[in-house]
């Protein structure tokens, strides 16, 4: 009998089917040491742990259920998610071809441009949520790498990753899902063929915005990319503590409910936002007639996700006093987390493309309707 693969749900809630095997505790236990004895003949301890920038039995732990709620057969945590996008790159050739998915979280394009130029890497940028560009761009520059981000941010862009996968590998590439906005709950990336999926941990996988951590998941860690990802890791050191790895197993064990409230919530604040007469436009992926709709739809299953961004009719002037008047709406920089967060994206990136009216939304898990008499309040 072929065994059934458990929901990301189930995964979640019992820390991928961990028992702590010296106690019987249900709780994974930390162990914060960074150096473990040898005997007097100096041969390790039988647990194998030599240094903990390889060996921490916590970050293993994390690291597995990691694998589990991604159906991955590997994943590798990070101390944040820009270490993880960082490891992919610096993991290429030197002169390699990349094409990056544009207008995505602007952390990840200044850090990819620069590193691309100092390795002397061609770059090239363009919306590949369209399937005509990337169609065109990987049969015109067979790229080595193709990065997209899918629900993107700010824009909440959808990009079918399947059909991605088929083009890029097609032409003997890797392809890079950076699934943060999305979650392994709404989104298993690599059942759509992606090669690694990459998220920013600090976000909706931990939601309680008390931990750096990011995390790459993959089904081919024997190739040669993944081993040099994981040489990088080691040999950069990039690794996450103990204490923060196990807030993470914490926070995984309530993912499935949070992802779900938030989703819910998110949903219904669009669609609020898109009725309403002081809001120019919305941009959620839940919203049937917001385009990038049926794709979306084809790959997230149960929600659209946290995420969303809408300009308010007027100028900067009048989406900086709209953002003013919000009470329950935390000014902050972030997503994911339990409490709703709004920001103000223009004033973080100027020279981006970002509308100067636009505000992105991080829906929490708070009733919503008090959400939504907030935003109501601060509309007028």
């Amino acid at each position: 009998m072929v065994k059934r693969r458990l929901s990301a749900a189930t995964i979640a809630a019992q820390a991928g089917g961990y028992i702590d095997q010296a106690s019987g505790g249900v709780v994974p236990p930390i162990q914060p040491s960074t150096t473990f004895v040898r005997d007097r003949a100096y041969v390790p301890h039988a647990s194998g742990n030599i240094y903990a920038r390889d060996d921490s039995d916590t970050v293993r732990v994390a690291e597995n259920i990691l694998a589990q709620l991604d159906a991955a057969q590997v994943a590798l945590l990070f101390p944040n998610g820009m270490a993880a996008i960082a490891a992919v790159f610096r993991a290429l050739p030197t002169g390699a071809t990349v094409l990056l998915q544009a207008q995505i979280y602007w952390g990840t394009t200044k850090w990819v441009r620069e590193f691309c130029s100092r390795r002397g890497m061609v770059l090239v940028e363009a919306d590949l949520s369209k399937p005509e560009n990337m169609d065109k761009l990987c049969a015109s520059h067979e790229p080595d790498l193709v990065f997209i981000e899918t629900p993107s941010n700010p824009w909440l862009r959808s990009t079918d990753i399947a059909h991605a996968a088929n083009k890029v590998h097609d032409v003997g590439g890797r392809l890079v899902v950076d699934a943060t906005a999305a979650t392994p709950i709404l989104t298993r990336v690599l059942d759509f063929g992606a090669d690694i999926v990459m998220h920013s941990a600090t976000k909706g996988l931990n939601g309680h915005s008390d931990v750096l951590a990011g995390v790459l998941a993959t089904n081919t860690p024997e190739s040669p990319h993944w081993q040099a990802i994981l040489t990088d890791r080691h040999d950069a050191g990039a690794i996450i503590g103990s204490f923060e790895a196990w807030l993470l197993i914490r926070s995984l064990r309530t993912l499935h409910l949070r992802v779900e409230r938030m989703s819910k919530n998110a949903q219904k604040v669009a669609e609020y936002l898109q009725g309403h007469p002081n809001v120019e436009e919305v941009f959620y992926p839940g919203l049937i007639d917001f385009e990038g709709h049926n794709t979306a739809k084809l790959q997230m299953k149960g929600g659209y996700g946290s995420l969303l961004s809408f300009c308010i009719k007027g100028d900067r002037s009048n989406a900086l006093r709209i953002l003013g008047k919000l009470d329950l709406f935390h000014r902050a920089t972030s997503l994911g987390g339990v409490e709703s967060l709004v920001e103000h994206r223009y004033t973080i990136e100027p020279n981006t493309g970002i509308p100067e009216n636009l505000l992105r939304l991080s829906v929490g898990i708070e009733d919503i309707d008090d959400l939504i008499a907030d935003l109501g309040q601060a509309l007028v």
